[in-house]
C-alpha cells in the first residue's frame, strides 16, 4: 500500500486500519463471520509527517479520498467484483510527474473495469479511451449542463487548451506528444475490458 501510495504522490503519508467493536446487531462470542467480517474497521491517515493518524473520512480531501481509493483499487482489482468506479477529483493537488502516475494508474485499473474519472488535468485524460467535454451554459434563466465526446483533431484542441489556455501551435504539439505517449502502455498490453472514460469539467 505504501509503494502505491508513493507512486500517487501521497509518498510521506502513513495509512493504517483500527479494528473496533464488532458490528451492529453481531452477538458478542457469536460466529458471525459474512462478507463484512465480524469487527468494524476504520481506515485511518496522517497525510504529513509528525500528524497523528486521524480518521480518513473526516480529515482527508476529496483528492486524497480518491487517491486512497485508486491504491485499494489497484491492489484489489482483480477480487473486486464493482464493474464500474467513479474518481472524481482525483487530480487535486497534483500535477506533473504525479499526474502522469495517476492516469497510468486508472489505466491501469481499467484494464479490468471500466473507469469514469473527472479531472481537470490532461496529463491525466489522455490515458482514457473516450474523452467527454462537461460544458455549462445558461438559458432562459437557467443553467444546463452538456456532455459531448471529443475525438481526433478535437480532442488535441481541447488537451491543448488543457495545457495553455488556448490551442496554440505549441500546445497543439505538446498534446499529440502526450497522446503518443499515453497511448504506448496500451499498445504494449491487453486493451480496457470496458474502457477508461474522463470526464472533464469546463
Amino acid at each position: 500500500m505504501a509503494s502505491e501510495l508513493s507512486g500517487l504522490g501521497m509518498g510521506r503519508t502513513e495509512l493504517s486500519v483500527r479494528f473496533g467493536a464488532p458490528l451492529a446487531g453481531v452477538p458478542a462470542g457469536a460466529e458471525m463471520l459474512g462478507a463484512r467480517g465480524l469487527e468494524s474497521a476504520e481506515i485511518l491517515l496522517s497525510p504529513n509527517p509528525g500528524e497523528e493518524l486521524r480518521p480518513l473520512t473526516r480529515i482527508a480531501s476529496g483528492g486524497e479520498l480518491s487517491r486512497v481509493l485508486l491504491a485499494v483499487k489497484r491492489i484489489l482489482a482483480e477480487a473486486d467484483d464493482v464493474d464500474t468506479y467513479l474518481f472524481d477529483e482525483v487530480d487535486a493537488g497534483i500535477g506533473g510527474a504525479t499526474a502522469d502516475a495517476v492516469g497510468r494508474a486508472l489505466w491501469s485499473v481499467a484494464r479490468a473495469r471500466q473507469v469514469v474519472c473527472i479531472t481537470h488535468l490532461p496529463q491525466i485524460a489522455v490515458f482514457a479511451d473516450r474523452h467527454q467535454l462537461v460544458d455549462k451554459e445558461v438559458a432562459k434563466g437557467r443553467t444546463h449542463s452538456t456532455v459531448r465526446a471529443v475525438e481526433g483533431d478535437a480532442r488535441v484542441r481541447e488537451l491543448a487548451r488543457l495545457l495553455g489556455g488556448q490551442a496554440s501551435q505549441v500546445a497543439l504539439e505538446h498534446a499529440r506528444e502526450l497522446l503518443e505517449q499515453a497511448q504506448r502502455p496500451q499498445r504494449r498490453g491487453r486493451k480496457p475490458a470496458d474502457g477508461t472514460k474522463a470526464a472533464e469539467r469546463n
